[in-house]
């Protein structure tokens, strides 16, 4: 089949960009040529360049189709102008069911001209997330100047160009020419094919892979590190964006003087990583060694010797700043910082920062307890915990937010628990970030996540499908881990309680009538009520309700992400007003058990045969609650059905109080014997009322029975 092979090369693209506009290239491509597209086209990219191969078919032929025009009494005036737009002879018209038809053969489409066709307004149209004009009078965008269009179809040039009325499209026109290393193999050449493109680049020093160059690098980093018996710090982020700002990675390593040895790790870790794109490296035992990977993009003929050099020089340039802000941060204490958070907007509706650290120290108070952290320790932590936001290196380095809190706060001689608190407040930062586990920290941790729920959901500045500009459900999501991963019994309703009542808003101190309402009106006029005996105002217990409801989703895709079954989790969480991840966490697996059992699979099948009659029957004359009466049970099955909910109802209740819910689940299991023998031999719908009547409320205790351990209507099959 013919081969597609299509490249855009222009001046240096931002490494972050680079592999989403390769994709967003294919895609736009893989649209445009989809008549003759065979297989999803394969794509590279790199610091000068976006390009794709495709297999395509040379041609193809579109079915027939019938173009239905005007009514056959309409004017003429219709009938000529059908005509115009499909380019048709009124001869070649015919009369069907009283209008007039157009049978239209099927037209053959060449994959060549459809390229010519196609590709100029996808690349004129293509879309970056920031784009320049460049050149006198163009109209035309890219990232950066668009130098040359490669465009090959079976070896031989695609020829269109880039113009747009009185555009010239810069006098871009594709082209079989490319070109290599910008030092090592300047000029361009022509290519025949892919292979042909791949092997030329390869011999003029450019690896055309991403992947391949991620791979060099790696390996050669670490290589040279086993060489000086130390490891590089794995970081793929920093991996992935220097393999977009090299063709050609060369490895290399440096050293780091001597004097700047004592700087905490994370900081010259981020000072490297941040300012040089250098990659950190340590000793056997997890300390940091006094070595860095360069990664050069050219093969130099003393071996690398000045590459090295000058990124020593710049270097020590770098830790020298460095140095100046720890030393001066280190003059005053942590605390001394929290004056300058009082003029720091955290949010326009949600105040200061320093206000935050109020909200936090008392949210810290009050969850310290329920986590067996001591409150004293867990407010003290609270306050300085947003203190090195002041600070000049957090000023200068923002990625090091609460890791040099940590440090100053050890510096002042703050107790352990608290530095560590502070040191961790913003874990989990993602999927593969552990979750603080000292209680202190816990509780800190815990106290910074719910603030900025309930502060955001309060202001109506929610997550939508399509954005989440506060990572709302990165913060939900530590919530879930923090709770799941140390076993926290905490009640979410009391602590979004608890949360909102930190802010000034909520206690009638600013012109905010409707802070938070949105997010309560929206539970309240879905039907829900407060729990018996809240301790909570109606519209507050709603709102941290809606909050409860937000963790319980995030909680419910995270599951489903790790293989639960969608129906189950919905199930367990079905029965709603359920406040304890624990206790949900626990409800679903006992269910899942429970229908991998025989017993429970048929059981799920009575039960929504029971549901199904009971639906259909409601819709007469029910609802069919209410005792069930004994005097009127007369088959032998029914009474044996009622008996055994005698039995199941009372102990799958206790055993919910005691939450026990595999022994839940167990006592609902024994009905199944019972209830598939009142299936097979009794008649519901009874000719006698009553007999109706009472054995439709035998299945509605049976339904209720299995409801109140779980919403079994949720569940499939």
């Amino acid at each position: 089949m013919p081969e597609l092979l299509l490249e855009l090369f222009s001046e240096e693209i931002p490494a972050r960009m680079q592999a989403r506009g390769a994709e967003d290239l294919a895609k736009a491509v893989a649209a445009a040529l989809a008549p003759v597209m065979e297989a999803p086209p394969r794509t590279f990219y790199g610091p000068r360049r976006i390009a794709l191969t495709a297999a395509l078919r040379a041609e193809v032929t579109t079915p027939a189709k019938e173009e239905r025009g005007p009514r056959t009494g309409a004017p003429e005036a219709a009938l000529a102008g059908f005509l115009k737009k499909h380019g048709a002879a009124r001869e070649a018209l015919v009369e069907r069911n009283g209008f007039w038809v157009l049978d239209k053969a099927g037209e053959c489409i060449t994959a060549r001209d459809l390229i010519a066709h196609a590709l100029p307004g996808v690349i004129r149209g293509f879309t970056w997330p920031k784009s320049m004009r460049w050149g006198a009078g163009g109209t035309m965008t890219w990232v950066r100047p668009l130098q040359r269009i490669l465009c090959l179809l079976d070896g031989t040039v695609v020829a269109f160009d880039l113009k747009q009325g009185e555009d010239d499209g810069h006098g871009l026109a594709s082209g079989d020419q490319t070109e290599g290393h910008r030092v090592m193999a300047p000029g361009i050449f022509a290519v025949r094919s892919f292979a042909d493109y791949e092997s030329g680049l390869r011999e003029r020093r450019v690896v055309l892979d991403a992947a391949e160059r991620m791979k060099l690098i790696e390996e050669g980093l670490n290589r040279l590190a086993a060489q000086h018996g130390v490891t590089v710090v794995p970081d793929r982020g920093l991996l992935e964006e220097v393999a977009g700002l090299v063709e050609w990675p060369m490895p290399l390593v440096g050293r780091i003087d001597d004097a700047f040895m004592d700087l905490p790790p994370e900081l010259m870790r981020t000072t490297m990583r941040v300012n040089q794109r250098y990659f950190a490296m340590v000793r056997p035992d997890g300390s940091a060694a006094p070595l860095f990977g360069v990664i050069a993009n050219i093969a130099a003929s003393d071996g690398g010797a000045a590459v090295v050099g000058g990124n020593e020089r710049v270097l020590r340039a770098r830790l020298s700043d460095a140095r100046f802000f720890w030393d001066q941060d280190r003059k005053q204490a942590l605390e001394d910082f929290l004056p300058k958070l009082d003029q720091v907007v955290f949010h326009a509706k949600l105040g200061t920062q320093g206000q935050r650290v109020s909200r936090l120290e008392r949210l810290a108070r009050y969850l310290a307890p329920l986590v067996g952290a001591a409150p004293e320790l867990a407010a003290r932590a609270a306050r300085l915990a947003k203190a090195d936001l002041a600070s000049g290196m957090v000023g200068e380095f923002p990625e090091l937010q609460g890791v040099m809190g940590r440090y100053y706060a050890m510096h002042g001689g703050e107790d352990p628990r608290v530095a560590e608190a502070i040191g961790s407040q913003y874990r989990p930062l993602g999927p593969g970030d552990a979750v603080p586990k000292e209680p202190v920290a816990m509780s800190v941790a815990l106290a910074d996540k719910l603030d900025t729920l309930a502060g955001f959901f309060a202001a109506d500045e929610r997550p939508t499908g399509s954005g989440d500009p506060f990572a709302l459900r990165r913060a939900a999501l530590g919530v879930i881990r923090i709770i799941r991963e140390n076993g926290l019994r905490l009640h979410l309703l009391d602590a979004f309680a608890e949360a909102f009542f930190g802010f000034p808003q909520a206690v009638g101190t600013t012109a905010e009538p409707e802070f938070g309402m949105a997010v309560a009106r929206e539970k309240l006029n879905a039907g829900w009520q407060p729990p018996t005996g809240s301790a909570h105002p109606p519209m507050v217990a709603a709102f941290s309700a809606g909050l409860v409801d937000f963790l319980a989703e995030r909680l419910r895709v995270q599951l489903r992400t790790e293989g639960a079954r969608h129906d189950v989790v919905a199930a367990a969480f079905g029965r709603g007003g359920e406040d304890d991840l624990v206790r949900l966490l626990a409800r679903a697996d006992a269910l899942k058990a429970l229908l991998e059992s025989v017993d429970g699979t048929n059981l799920l099948a009575a039960y929504k045969r029971a549901a199904n009659i009971l639906r259909i029957e409601e819709k007469k004359d029910g609802p069919h609650a209410g005792p069930v009466d004994a005097t009127l049970l007369t088959a032998e099955e029914e009474k044996a059905l009622a008996a055994a909910l005698d039995t199941a109802e009372p102990a799958a209740q206790a055993a919910l109080a005691h939450e026990d819910y595999a022994k839940a689940m167990s006592a609902l299991a024994a009905l199944r014997s019972p209830v598939d023998a009142f299936f097979d031999r009794v008649t519901v719908n009874d000719p006698a009322p009553e007999l109706r009547r009472n054995r439709l409320r035998l299945l509605a205790r049976l339904r209720g029975a299995m409801d109140a351990v779980a919403d079994f209507s949720r569940i499939e099959g």
